[in-house]
Order: C-alpha cells, then structure tokens, then sequence
C-alpha cells in the first residue's frame, strides 16, 4: 500500500446534490489537498438547460478540476482518478455505486457521508424515508465503503430530534451541516489508525444487515394520498415529500372536471370520525377536515389548486363547490 501522510491527506471528493456541498467546503477550507472533484456529467435535451449541479458549482467557485465521466467505474475514468494519486476518496449524494477496483486507487479507500442512521434507511432517499416512517431521530453516519449499497461500517454516527413539523428539505439542510463534523472526524479516525498501524479495515462498527430498511428513489406516484391511511402517516407523508413530489389528492368538480390539489400543509384533526375514508366530513367557518383510515381525519390548512397559486383552505372554499359530503382521492 502506498505510504500515507499523517497529516495532510490527498483528497478526489465525488458528489452532485446539495447535500455534499457544507462538506466540500469544509474539506476546502482544511489542511487537506482536494486533488478533484468527481460528480455526474451535464446533461439536457436540446434548448433545455441541464438540471442544477450543486457540487459542479461549488468546485468551480473554488477552482478545483472537474471530472464528470458517464460510469465513474469503467477501466479509463478509473484510471485517471488513480493517476491522481489520492489517499482517500470522499462521497456523498453522488449517484454510482463504486467498484472494488475504483475503492482500491486510494489507500484508505473511501468514506460515504449519508443522511440516515444505518442500517436503517438504506438508498437514495433516506431524509424522506426517515419523516415517512416515522422515526423519532434522523443523522447521519460516515460509512467505510464496500461496493453494497450503504453497507460499509460506520466510523462515525451524529442524530438529531426531528421536528413536528419539519419538511424533509429543512431537515436535509441541518443533516448536510450536521455531517461536516462527522466527515471530519472520520478522517481523523482514519489518520489515527493509520498512525497507530491498525488495519483499515476494522475501523467503524460494522452494520447489523438483520435491522437494514430500503429507502428507494421517489417517484411521482409516492405522493398520490392514499386516505385509508391514517391521518398521522398522511401528515408525515406531507412533510417528507417536500419539496418533491409534494402530497397530492384529487376531487371531481360538479361539471364532472377532476381537478388536482397539492397538500401544502396539514395537521391531524382531534376528533375521530366514523365517515368513509376521502369523504369531506366538515368545511364550516373555512375549515377543511376529510376523514383517513382508522376513523382518523386530517385537517387542511393550506393547499394548491391545479393551475393556481398556493392559497388557505378558507380561501379555496370559497371559491370552490367542494362541501361537506364530498369524496377526494
């Protein structure tokens, strides 16, 4: 194995989203070289611009190179992130799993800075996951790779309360600050092993596979409501797909137009209810409250008519001929 410093490491950072970005920039700010950064290739159909890549941004703005191949584990892009002689690779919200031979160009391999508390939450969308079931802390853990998907062992883990009422966009924003110090102490964790001539490999605590849950990729159809659940899930279900795809029901208006309404924010209602689930149980006085399975309700507070702008549920009903007695979904 090539020596490693005990002090300055040599660094390819890879990354695409936002939520790498409070780590790179922490990594640009330390003692260690950053010798690229690796993340996904441009792309758009013609006239179109490509989507928004934070990271391509942010290492522009610090003036690091730039390497965006279309399969980061094919033999050529191998090769020339080894020829940059890192020490380590750092990753976080990039999108490709990487292979043992892309792992074994850095001498210390690479660490993986993901948004739950593994095993739990395993995929490409655990902040969301985490809200949607339920769970009383989020985190994040820094993971010593394997080609598994998340799997690796955990070198260091951070948690956090999850607010009552807070989205999955706001909890991501304090995750991504919430693993600076987390992807930092991991490396020095690394360093001290390195120094003290343990072996790379039984740094962290190895995962318990038998308590892993999946957190797959959204789709739009994940925030279609489904109103035989309960009122609690929905609300979760609110919080955890904002900003994308958002929560989403449907009523069909009297000329027989079925029209789509986004859920900007709801709260469980404190009465039990015996209506079927979907049915409009009260509007009086601007309140919209609709009944969910396990004779829960769910209480509208604020919402999006297709086609409109975001607006009260008091000011939704009075415009709309939606009543009490009413089916949504």
């Amino acid at each position: 194995m090539r020596g490693v410093s005990p002090g300055r490491l040599r660094i390819v950072v890879m990354g695409t989203g936002p939520f790498a970005v409070p780590m790179f920039r922490a990594l640009v700010a330390s003692p260690h070289a950053i010798a690229a950064v690796v993340t996904r290739p441009d792309h758009a159909p013609p006239g179109r611009r490509p989507p928004s890549n934070p990271m391509r941004e942010a290492a522009v703005a610090a003036g690091l190179p730039i390497l965006d191949p279309e399969r980061v584990n094919d033999p050529a892009a191998t090769a020339v992130i080894a020829a940059l002689a890192p020490d380590l690779l750092v990753v976080c919200d990039y999108g490709q799993i990487l292979a043992p031979a892309l792992l074994a160009a850095a001498p210390l391999g690479g660490i993986n800075l993901h948004g739950s508390l593994l095993p739990r939450h395993r995929g490409a969308a655990p902040v969301q996951w985490t809200i949607l079931e339920g769970d009383p802390l989020a985190g994040v853990s820094v993971i010593h790779m394997t080609p598994a998907l998340d799997a690796g062992r955990v070198i260091v883990a951070r948690s956090t309360p999850i607010g009552t009422r807070e989205t999955a966009a706001e909890l991501e924003t304090r995750l991504a600050d919430l693993g600076v110090g987390a992807v930092i102490e991991a490396i020095e964790r690394l360093q001290a092993a390195v120094a003290a001539g343990v072996p790379i490999g039984s740094v962290g605590i190895p995962q318990d596979d038998s308590r892993a849950t999946r957190a797959p990729r959204l789709a739009k159809a994940d925030g279609i409501v489904d109103w035989t659940w309960p009122a609690a899930r929905i609300e979760r279900q609110r919080r955890a797909l904002d900003p994308w795809p958002r929560a989403t029901t449907f009523f069909t208006r009297a000329d027989g137009v079925r029209q789509r309404l986004v859920l900007a924010d709801v709260q469980v209602a404190p009465t039990a209810t015996a209506f079927t689930p979907g049915t409009v149980t009260s509007t009086a006085d601007g309140t919209l409250i609709v009944a969910c399975g396990d004779t829960t309700a769910l209480e509208i507070l604020r919402l999006v008519p297709e086609g409109r702008r975001e607006m009260s549920a008091a000011e939704f009903l009075r415009g709309s001929p939606l009543a009490a007695g009413a089916r949504l979904g």
